[in-house]
């Protein structure tokens, strides 16, 4: 189960939690820590990724009719 929550470094033992998490107390927990400019960055990735992939596949792309394939490929099952 992931559950990010943002947090505040307090000093090196201790965070902060920008809000409450739904977890009983005593529970051992994992904590990954990856800073926010970290974060940002994969999102400008995942939407240029995005956007590759649109304009690839976009709703613009054009049908291609079986009577255009030159060499079938042997493998290929319908």
């Amino acid at each position: 189960m992931e559950h990010p929550v943002e947090a505040q470094v307090i000093d090196s033992r201790h965070l902060k939690l920008k809000k409450p998490i739904q977890i009983p107390p005593g529970s051992e927990v994992m904590i990954t820590i990856e800073p926010a400019e970290a974060i940002a960055e994969d999102q400008a990735w995942y939407t240029l990724s995005a956007g590759g992939l649109q304009a690839a596949y976009g709703e613009n792309e054009p049908d291609y009719s079986l009577d255009t394939i030159k060499t079938p490929n042997p493998e290929y099952q319908r």
